[in-house]
Formats: C-alpha cells, structure tokens, sequence
C-alpha cells in the first residue's frame, strides 16, 4: 500500500487524463499527519511544482501545502515554511491590505474565524468605518479594488480543495440562471426554503457544499452579492 501511494505522488507532476484534480487531491488526502514516509515525498513533489519558473498555484498545490505544514514533522514543517514563508497564493492588494492572517486560518481550517474577517476585510476595502457599521450596502461593493477581490478569492479557493470562494459561488448563481432561491438551496444556505442559522446550521468545513463559503447575509436581499458577482474582478479572470 505505501508503494502504490508512493508511486501515485511521483505521477502527480504527470499531465494526463487520468491524473484529474479530484484523483490528485483523492491521493494527497489519504496520507495522515503523522507519515513522516510520505510527507517527505509530498514535500519533495511540492518543492518541484513551486520552483517551476510558471508556477500557479490550485487547490492541490493548497492541500499539499496544508499538509505539509499541518503535520507533525518539524523538519517538513521548516523546510515548507522557509520555502513559501507567505504562502503560496500572492497576496496582492491594491490598498496594502494584509492577508496574511486570513491566510493562516484557511490553512489551519478556521473557518468560522477565517469567514469573520474576510468579511472585517471586504468592509475596510469599501472604505466603511467599522465603528458605525460592519456590513456592505451594494454601493460599496464597487470601491473594493479588483486585485483584492481576486486574492481573498484565491485563498479560499487554494485552501478547499477547489470548493469555496466567490467565483465559484459566482460560478453556481450563473449556472442556475441567476435564480437565487436554486442558488442558496445549492450552495446550503437554505434548506427546505428555510435560511439555515448562524453559526449551528453551517458547515465549517471542506466537506460543506460546492460555494457554502463565505458567507453573506442572504436576509438583507440580494443586492450585495448581485454587486459582488457582477464586479469587475471577474472579467477574464
């Protein structure tokens, strides 16, 4: 058993039909924190993808990076840490905003903590003052800067194995044609009509529907995820 999962790291670098995300991300699952063996083959695969001169990172490359760096190898976690000390999703930002923080939550799993401050975040972008409210109107949504966008995007989307963010979610709403209540009952935000309850009726982790995450607050209407899905961020991206 260890050879066959030895043998299937090494072919993760193989661009074949076969060797899709999901077989990849299948693979990098099965190894536990604690496989010193396997770790160390994972971090050899994941030090040859990131030093590729057109390196792009996907969700694999976040669930590899997750597992390194969550195991229980000091060795493999300061040999990934040196590497890619902020990551492996640029953190790029158009108003100096720092990522790093949300970045550590999504790889630890904290998603309830890593929820609350992206949307903390995408307040400051839209130039709110927090101290007289926490929450977007649709008109702020057009202040928040494209590149900022994208990257809080690519961290979820890195971090989940491919399942959140909001151009999936914006990805979902197109693909029922725009039909919101098709799109919370897709997403898990309602459930026999009903909005579930926050925090409880959530789910606060990777298993949790395609687009479950983040969240906005449905029961405030539309208007601001209708902004977000239609931002410029999305054009070409």
């Amino acid at each position: 058993m260890q050879n066959q999962i030895r043998v299937q790291l090494l072919e993760l670098n193989e661009n074949t039909k076969s060797n899709s995300i999901k077989k990849q991300l299948e693979i990098i699952e099965t190894i536990q924190n604690d496989d010193s063996i396997h770790l160390k083959v994972l971090s050899d695969l994941f030090c040859e993808r990131f030093s590729k001169s057109n390196y792009t990172s996907n969700c694999v490359d976040g669930l590899i990076y997750s597992k390194l760096l969550n195991s229980k190898n000091k060795e493999i976690i300061e040999f990934i840490t040196s590497l890619c000390p902020e990551g492996i999703v640029p953190l790029r930002s158009a108003k100096q905003m720092n990522y790093k923080d949300l970045q550590v939550l999504l790889t630890q799993q904290e998603l309830v903590k890593a929820d609350q401050l992206t949307q903390r975040k995408l307040v400051q972008l839209a130039g709110v003052n927090a101290q007289n409210r926490n929450w977007l109107y649709f008109t702020d949504i057009s202040k928040i800067p494209a590149q900022d966008l994208q990257t809080i995007d690519k961290l979820w989307h890195a971090h989940s194995k491919g399942k959140f963010g909001l151009f999936v979610q914006r990805q979902i709403w197109l693909s029922v044609g725009k039909d919101w209540e098709k799109f919370w009952h897709k997403i898990g935000w309602e459930v026999n009509h009903i909005p579930c309850r926050y925090p409880d009726e959530f789910h606060w982790n990777s298993y949790g529907p395609r687009g479950h995450l983040p969240l906005f607050n449905q029961l405030r209407g539309v208007q601001v995820l209708s902004a977000l899905f239609n931002h410029k961020a999305w054009e070409d991206y």
